[in-house]
């Protein structure tokens, strides 16, 4: 009986202890950001990677190239209403977020493919918008963790991409609802 308690705890602290270390923060925390205009809600999930210490645009980050705008997961965007985005019309729904970062400008890619792990499988068929905006140096700060920000003025807002000392803004409208 002894026997048999014994090894019934040592299975139970085993099961205890894997279960503590499956449980480790990621080095890229999820982050979630949300807007909401009368009944258009948008929400920007993404994963965190941080600086430390690194050279992130031109060389983490390579010039050029299609990133997923973020770590782990490519970033997805949820919209339950069209709006404009840059001034084109983006339809209601999910979509991941790419961008080609470039020194002076980056272009933005909102991609109708979901679900994928980072870039890798990144299909350029499936873009359902593509533009370019303009990069801005943050004078005085860096951000350490890459941020996306939503700065919002009733109907129309701001997607703000902040990393190191580069600020990426990308101008968003929220359309009226229709008169029922």
């Amino acid at each position: 009986m002894t026997r048999t308690l014994f090894l019934l705890l040592l299975l139970l602290f085993t099961v205890v202890s894997e279960a503590q270390e499956a449980i480790k923060p990621r080095p890229s925390p999820v982050a979630l950001v949300t807007a909401r205009y009368k009944d258009t809600y948008l929400k920007i999930t993404y994963s965190q990677p941080h600086k430390k210490g690194r050279s992130i645009f031109g060389n983490l980050v390579p010039y050029g190239e299609v990133w997923r705008t973020g770590a782990n997961e490519a970033t997805e965007i949820t919209i339950t209403r069209d709006i404009l985005l840059n001034n084109t019309l983006l339809k209601a729904g999910t979509y991941s977020l790419f961008t080609i970062p470039e020194k002076d400008s980056w272009t933005i890619i909102i991609n109708k493919d979901l679900g994928l792990w980072g870039s890798y499988n990144y299909n350029p068929r499936m873009d359902e918008l593509r533009f370019t905006v303009p990069t801005h140096t943050i004078q005085g700060a860096v951000y350490e963790p890459f941020t996306i920000l939503v700065d919002q003025r009733n109907n129309k807002a701001e997607l703000v991409l902040l990393w190191d000392t580069v600020r990426v803004v990308i101008p968003i409208q929220f359309n009226e609802p229709s008169p029922s």
